[in-house]
């Protein structure tokens, strides 16, 4: 009988930990104004969107939590739709006329940065903090 226990509480945990996900919480701080929205997508390390969310600013800062399948690498991007036209607007030339950014808070040149600059591990339940630029 009690080899009978210790073997189905011994399953219990091993499933529990096989199905277990990690978190990932992402705070986008500093954001110029709580008009409209923050629109963000996290991808996989093959350029797979693996969600998209729209969330509310408070305080000049949004926060998304996400579950991550398995340890991997993994990116973000992310716009704050000012007027709520679900797109980020431009000027003639092309630049941002609202906020925007990447995972690790990289930046493009003329452009956005490259996919692989997005990309950071996640072995853990992790919380990353991100800036927009403007």
């Amino acid at each position: 009988m009690k080899r009978a226990f210790a073997f189905y509480f011994a399953l219990i945990l091993l499933t529990n930990t096989v199905s277990a996900q990690l978190k990932l919480d992402i705070s986008i701080d500093k954001i110029r104004n709580n008009t409209g929205n923050i629109m963000l997508q996290f991808f996989d390390e093959n350029e797979n969107v693996i969600t998209q969310e729209m969330r509310e600013i408070k305080d000049s800062t949004c926060s998304f939590s996400l579950n991550v399948l398995k340890p991997g690498k993994y990116a973000v991007r992310y716009y704050h739709d000012e007027n709520l036209n679900n797109r980020l607007d431009t000027n003639v030339f092309g630049k941002p006329t609202e906020g925007y950014g990447f995972s690790n808070n990289v930046t493009g040149k003329s452009g956005p940065p490259p996919f692989e600059k997005w990309l950071f591990e996640i072995n853990a339940d992790i919380k990353i903090e991100l800036i927009p630029l403007y």
